[in-house]
């Protein structure tokens, strides 16, 4: 698979987990995310988008990553303006904040980089759209619990598949 076909792949699960998010809190309300807390059934999806995020911007740049977050958005808005309005906001400021961290990180430990950013992220976008969204930020806990629970699994995923990948790179060299 080419980089570009990775990136455009990388850009629709971004934009299909920004609605997703949205179609969850619509569909369900509110879920447990462990500790005794409670958050928005969308903060899994949104957590993963954290991830995707940063895979977008390493692919196709940051111009597609405000596109994607525009995009989303306005799925979203056939489902309620305000959690629309609120999400697209969220994500563009908590976007503006984790190409701050991740972007001067990144070359020098993407790990450390992907872990930083996406937790100043998520406390921004967290903070920002439960106040649009609710007025309220008595589910902030929750939504950075929740949120960092799903970077983690997209962190181990990424890590196993590099390895994978590495490995099997590895082995077609030893071939040829």
């Amino acid at each position: 698979m080419s980089y570009r076909t990775a990136g455009f792949l990388t850009l629709a699960g971004y934009i299909a987990t920004i609605f997703a998010a949205n179609v969850a809190i619509s569909a369900i309300g509110f879920v447990s995310v462990g500790f005794g807390l409670t958050a928005p059934a969308g903060v899994y999806f949104a957590g993963l988008a954290f991830s995707l995020r940063d895979a977008l911007q390493e692919t196709l740049g940051r111009r597609w990553v405000a596109a994607a977050i525009v995009a989303g958005a306005a799925l979203s808005a056939t489902l309620s303006a305000q959690l629309a309005l609120a999400s697209g906001l969220a994500f563009l400021f908590s976007e503006l904040a984790d190409f701050a961290v991740y972007s001067p990180l990144r070359q020098r430990h993407w790990l450390g980089a992907v872990v930083a950013s996406n937790t100043v992220g998520v406390v921004v976008d967290s903070a920002l759209f439960l106040w649009l969204a609710f007025g309220s930020l008595e589910f902030l806990a929750g939504q950075v619990v929740g949120k960092l629970w799903m970077t983690a699994f997209a962190v181990i995923l990424i890590l196993t598949w590099r390895r994978v990948t590495h490995r099997s790179a590895g082995s077609i060299a030893q071939e040829g």
